[in-house]
C-alpha cells in the first residue's frame, strides 16, 4: 500500500507540471468478481477504486478514460464522480491494437495541464503506456492489480513513474 506522505507527493507533482504538460495516470481495474465474462468489482476491486481515489484526491482529473467493461467503470467511477467529470468509454472495435490507439489519441488529445485518468485491462495497458511514450512500461501478469503509472506528457518527451497503490497485489497461483 502507498504510504499518505507518497501519495501527497504524487498528486502535489501532477499539480505542479509545468502548463503544456499532460498527466496520464494509467492502472488497471480492481479485482473481478468472477473469472471471465463482463464482470462487477469484487469487494476487493471496490476497495481498490476507493484507495484510487484518494490517491489522486489532489491531482484534479479532469478526464476519465475506460473501457466499456464493468470492472473499469466501476474502477474509475469514484475518482471520476470526485472530480465531477463523466468517464468516457472507448471500446475494442477493430482489436486491441486500434482500442490502445484510440485510448492514446483521446488523452494526448486532452487541453494542456490536464491530467487524465485510464482504467484498462492486464493485456492492454502496457502497450497503452508505450504508445505515450513510456520508455520501459511495466508488463502485467493476470494477478497484478496494484500498479499505478504516472507519466508526464510534454511534447516529444514522456517521464514515467511506476508505482503501486493500495492493498498490495496477491501472488498469482503457481507464480
Amino acid at each position: 500500500m502507498i504510504h499518505r506522505p507518497f501519495l501527497a507527493a504524487l498528486a502535489a507533482a501532477a499539480i505542479a507540471l509545468p502548463a503544456q504538460a499532460q498527466t496520464v495516470v494509467l492502472v488497471r481495474h480492481g479485482e473481478k468478481a468472477g473469472p471471465t465474462g463482463d464482470v462487477d468489482l469484487s469487494a476487493a476491486g471496490q476497495a481498490r477504486a476507493q484507495a484510487l481515489a484518494g490517491a489522486l484526491s489532489g491531482a484534479k482529473v479532469t478526464l476519465v478514460i475506460a473501457t466499456p467493461l464493468k470492472r473499469t467503470k466501476q474502477t474509475a467511477q469514484p475518482t471520476a464522480q470526485a472530480a465531477g467529470v463523466a468517464i468516457t468509454p472507448i471500446g475494442f472495435e477493430g482489436g486491441d491494437a486500434a482500442h490502445v490507439q484510440r485510448v492514446a489519441e483521446r488523452a494526448r488529445q486532452a487541453r494542456a495541464g490536464a491530467t487524465v485518468l485510464i482504467v484498462a485491462h492486464s493485456n492492454t495497458l502496457t502497450q497503452i503506456a508505450r504508445a505515450l511514450g513510456d520508455p520501459a512500461p511495466v508488463v502485467l501478469t493476470d494477478c497484478d492489480y496494484d500498479t499505478m503509472t504516472v507519466l508526464e506528457l510534454d511534447g516529444a518527451a514522456t517521464r514515467a513513474l511506476h508505482a503501486r497503490y493500495g492493498a498490495a497485489t496477491q501472488s498469482c497461483p503457481g507464480g
